[in-house]
């Protein structure tokens, strides 16, 4: 049994283990044990060479200890708060990962940023020390496949093409400091036609407003744009084109594929490239601006190789934005399936299929997958919640609640429910279904009675409370009801939110025994680009096992009690951003 390394800071909600339970291990991830079972190798095993670089012929039978040393996955799963490399074998268990934290920089009130060479640094340093443990555990580099990568999306990233160095810091996915600008697009002809076309309301949220901030405010990147040098990118562009070698490349590497691309506002969802109007909106000059090509998100070629460090040579072959991560990692295949990824932020997929569906009540519509080859992408509904695990650490380092993210959850437990206390997170303004711009963070319902017990438990529950709205639009948009939800993130290792957002939203809450399904969801792409996994049908039995159920237990006349409550909140919520 190989345990992995436990996670023992609480600042990237996505990976800490909230409830403090048991650390990960190959055999507690619920995964299939080591059975010494014959398997016939895929098809095209050959092309492929062992660790001892022999080839492998065309339908050998291995031992499934074999197999696992033969088939590797590296995953970089670059997020808000922090990078991390994780190795998975041909059965999706991870046998090897580090993770790095990173600053968060916070220059002024609404604005939120990174150092992209330190987002860089991070993934390089995490590659380095999770391959050292592989090492250390009797694998080598040639037994790594393939890399995929995921991403926090619609963070901005500009660079000058011609020496590869960054303009300015990367503006980050909740960053409302273009609030402003938003109006003013708002307020323009042809704003109610956008959506149609790409899937997006304007808000502060996508990279198309980020950087049309950064050409107005910043004379670097507007300089560099009138001299036809600013290249533009989400992180994975960013990363890609770095771990390429960058400008120093023979040939730069400047690609995204098409779930970050959908979240830019510049995509065409049906055409999948970027779309003349759209950029015209917006007054971007694609012949000014270097704009990374749109690519599917499994290939085997198109992302490059890596460049240097001890992955050199090793291609990079799959990229998925995180929220469409998670859902492949979920196995959310089939249309009609969702999953809830409680991270910093909270988001919501829903598979609808091969064609889109423009949300009549506030989703957003965007690529899920698109695996190439010649089949169709595949299209999802999203609801975004700005804060969730994010609420838990403004509670640990903003008002000192507690050390440690599990004892929110213990603090929260400590009484029987929330005192009367409702708790609109609204730190960005609030998202899906609401899109209200104008709303701040309100506790509601504080007496001579409340206690931090009742604050936390409340921070809890706005999570719970936002999914439920998210669900009911995408009810509405889908004229069907979810029967289940699958979940993972951070915040869902806490046994009483996943209870009560059972009980809030009436439905049966699926969690998995392995959740690090954001960074097998990239390494999945990557393998079946590179012939570990030869189609979905392979990944029927992956990440199934050691799941629990949550099924609802509280009355349904006081949910609905407890969730108009929370309407009347978020209502009494608006209007306290006022620039005059």
């Amino acid at each position: 049994m190989v345990e992995l390394p436990q996670v023992s800071s609480p600042a990237r909600f996505e990976e800490t283990l909230i409830t403090g339970g048991p650390s990960l291990n190959l055999e507690g991830l619920g995964m299939k044990p080591t059975a010494a079972t014959p398997r016939t190798l895929p098809d095209n095993t050959a092309k492929f060479h062992t660790s001892h670089g022999d080839h492998l012929p065309q339908g050998i039978l291995e031992t499934e200890e074999e197999k696992k040393r033969h088939w590797f996955v590296g995953s970089i799963d670059q997020g808000t708060t922090s990078s991390r490399f994780l190795i998975f074998n041909g059965e999706g268990d991870p046998v090897a990962s580090h993770q790095i934290e990173f600053e968060n920089l916070y220059p002024r009130s609404g604005w939120h940023e990174h150092d992209p060479l330190e987002l860089l640094r991070s993934v390089e340093q995490c590659i380095e020390e999770a391959m050292r443990k592989f090492v250390d555990l009797g694998y080598s580099k040639s037994d790594i496949r393939s890399i995929g990568i995921t991403n926090q999306r619609e963070t901005t990233v500009v660079w000058d093409s011609t020496t590869g160095e960054p303009l300015h810091n990367a503006i980050v996915w909740p960053d409302t400091r273009t609030k402003a600008l938003v109006r003013e697009l708002k307020s323009r002809e042809s704003a109610d036609s956008l959506t149609e076309l790409c899937g997006l309301p304007l808000s502060t949220y996508p990279s198309s407003v980020k950087l049309l901030w950064l050409l107005q405010n910043v004379d670097s990147v507007k300089q560099a744009y009138e001299e036809g040098r600013l290249a533009f990118g989400t992180v994975d562009s960013w990363l890609i084109y770095k771990l390429n070698g960058g400008a120093k490349a023979e040939k730069p590497v400047h690609v995204t594929d098409t779930t970050n691309a959908s979240r830019t506002m510049f995509m065409n969802l049906r055409t999948l490239q970027y779309d003349d109007k759209l950029l015209g909106f917006f007054g971007i000059d694609k012949t000014k601006v270097h704009l990374p090509k749109i690519v599917p998100s499994s290939d085997p070629e198109a992302f490059g190789k890596v460049a240097s460090g001890t992955l050199i040579n090793v291609p990079i072959a799959g990229c998925l934005g995180d929220q469409s991560s998670a859902l492949v990692g979920q196995c959310g295949f089939s249309a009609g399936q969702a999953k809830n990824t409680y991270g910093t932020g909270c988001f919501l997929l829903y598979n609808v299929g091969t064609e889109p569906v423009i949300s009549k009540y506030g989703l957003l519509a965007t690529v899920a997958y698109d695996f190439g080859g010649g089949k169709k992408p595949v299209y999802a509904l999203e609801g975004s919640i700005a804060v969730a695990g994010a609420g838990v650490k403004f509670l640990m380092n903003n008002l000192g609640f507690a050390d440690k993210s599990s004892e929110i959850t213990a603090l929260a437990e400590s009484v029987p429910d929330n005192g009367g206390v409702v708790f609109v997170t609204a730190f960005s303004g609030l998202f899906a279904p609401y899109w209200i711009d104008d709303a701040k963070g309100t506790l509601f319902g504080i007496t001579q009675h409340t206690t931090k017990a009742h604050i936390a438990r409340a921070t809890l529950e706005a999570t719970c409370y936002q999914t439920r709205a998210i669900l009911e639009a995408m009810e509405k948009d889908s004229n069907h009801k979810l029967e289940s939800l699958a979940v993972d993130g951070g915040l869902s290792n806490s046994d009483l939110c996943m209870q009560t957002q059972a009980d809030i939203s009436g439905i049966p809450i699926n969690r998995p025994g392995m959740r690090e399904t954001t960074a097998l969801g990239a390494a999945i792409a990557a393998g079946l680009a590179t012939g570990v996994w030869r189609a979905l049908e392979d990944l029927t039995e992956v990440n199934k096992n050691g799941r629990k159920v949550f099924q609802p237990q509280m009355e349904r006349e006081k949910a609905e009690k407890m969730f108009k409550k929370w309407e009347q909140a978020v209502e009494m919520s608006r209007g306290w951003v006022n620039d005059h």
